[in-house]
């Protein structure tokens, strides 16, 4: 049953007195149950890999296990995960020691960049780990990579709605709606959107001709430092320009055939009684994007920094500034075990369907984490990041274990991005403020 509305009110005697919050003006998680299954099987068995990102760090008193090693005890948020505690690796210690903390996280975590090292510049990003790796596989699938999130676009410098970050650090817009997102991966173009999109691609293969010839003519009369800068913009304006040439050569490919059953494609990220089931949906749709070999490569920000809500529409921001008291820590480690039992169904699916002589499970990689620490008294540094990284078996990852750092002498974040990177197959032993790679 949809819940009693906040704005219920109590009328007698010509006036009217607004309710208390009551328990069944809050919405419950519970009632948004999905009946989504597995497909059993997977069109094409490859490496993947999805990154899940949750705002506002977690109350890390009640997430970080206790103990290192094989034989750690679960802490009491993980406990969340218990069903796949040989599946996945906890963690602890790693940051971006480039960071500068605060609700930035998201721009960073997967770049590892200084967002103010350019001087006169307010901000300054990096290519993240996840376009590294699509750029690899981008010609083997119709989409290069997705981005999800709860708003669509790319947001503001610092408050990004995106967690992916092309050549010179240009934001990717992320979808937030499940049935754009179905229709994009899914609907096939009818003869008027193909002529649409040719029309399209053509135009702008067009504008970027012009703009690499003007660039030609221009670079000549340039100073040394000017005509580095012009060849990073270029850089970006050749990658997009390999990015039409890729569309095109898909949109005569049949798109997969999937069933919309089941799909709750009508949930909205921003209402506290849809929340859950919009979580869900998001997640069904990166499966099936895996599934049929859509992309091998997604991002998906649960919430934008400095937002987000529980599963009954908690204000998650509101609760990660807790200063240490304890009934906020409580609530915040309620909101952390409601994300990781959405995670854990996620999960679920991947391993309840055969990739190969394994599951997909073991041929994806997933990492979920939050690019802040709110600390014991709601700080947000960018020190001792809470991760925990699942799936990889088939790419030889080793789970079951906490894998911890000491957050002050501890390997930059960007070590894991670079193991993640190696593993997808891509040939590098750099990135961004990598000291090397991580045992995993």
């Amino acid at each position: 049953m949809r819940p009693l509305s906040r704005r219920s009110v109590l009328r007698g005697l010509g006036t009217c007195l607004s309710l208390p919050l009551l328990d069944a003006m809050v919405p419950t998680a519970q009632a948004a149950a999905s009946k989504f299954k597995s497909l059993g099987q997977s069109l094409h068995r490859q490496p993947r890999m999805i990154c899940c990102y949750v705002p506002n760090g977690v109350n890390i008193l009640q997430w970080q296990p206790e103990t290192t090693g094989e034989d750690y005890q679960l802490s009491p948020t993980l406990q969340a995960l218990n069903n796949h505690r040989d599946e996945f690796t906890v963690l602890s210690g790693l940051g971006h020691p480039s960071a500068r903390g605060g609700h930035s996280g998201a721009d960073t975590w997967l770049t590892a960049a200084d967002l103010n090292a350019t001087p006169g510049s307010d901000y300054t990003n990096w290519v993240s780990a996840d376009q590294i790796v699509a750029n690899h596989h981008a010609s083997d699938t119709r989409f290069g990579s997705l981005q999800l999130s709860d708003r669509s676009g790319t947001g503001a410098a610092g408050h990004s709605n995106t967690l992916s970050f092309g050549r010179g650090g240009t934001p990717l817009p992320a979808e937030s709606s499940p049935q754009r997102l179905f229709e994009r991966l899914f609907v096939p173009d009818s003869a008027g959107d193909r002529q649409a999109t040719l029309q399209r691609y053509a135009d702008r293969k067009s504008i970027l001709d012009n703009v690499l010839g003007e660039a030609r003519t221009l670079q000549k009369s340039l100073s040394s430092p000017d005509r580095q800068k012009l060849e990073e913009y270029l850089h970006s304006v050749r990658e997009t320009e390999r990015s039409v040439a890729r569309s095109q050569a898909w949109i005569d490919v049949p798109r997969a055939k999937v069933d919309s059953k089941h799909l709750l494609l009508a949930s909205q990220p921003h209402d506290a009684h849809d929340r859950s089931m919009w979580l869900d949906v998001m997640l069904e749709l990166s499966y099936l994007a895996f599934v049929t070999d859509s992309t091998r490569v997604i991002t998906y920000q649960w919430s934008r920094e400095a937002s987000g809500y529980g599963g009954g529409g908690e204000n998650h921001h509101e609760l990660s500034h807790h200063g240490g008291d304890p009934g906020m820590l409580k609530k915040l480690g309620v909101i952390d075990r409601f994300h990781l039992s959405r995670l854990s169904r996620f999960l679920d699916l991947l391993k309840q369907t055969g990739d190969g002589e394994g599951t997909m499970l073991d041929h994806t990689m997933v990492l979920y984490g939050s690019g802040m620490n709110s600390g014991l008294g709601g700080g947000h540094s960018p020190k001792n990041l809470p991760l925990l990284l699942a799936g990889g078996r088939g790419l030889g990852i080793k789970h079951g274990r906490h894998i911890g750092h000491d957050e002050d002498k501890h390997p930059p974040l960007s070590n894991l991005l670079l193991s993640l990177m190696q593993k997808m197959g891509v040939e590098s032993d750099s990135f961004a403020d990598a000291t090397g790679t991580l045992t995993i």
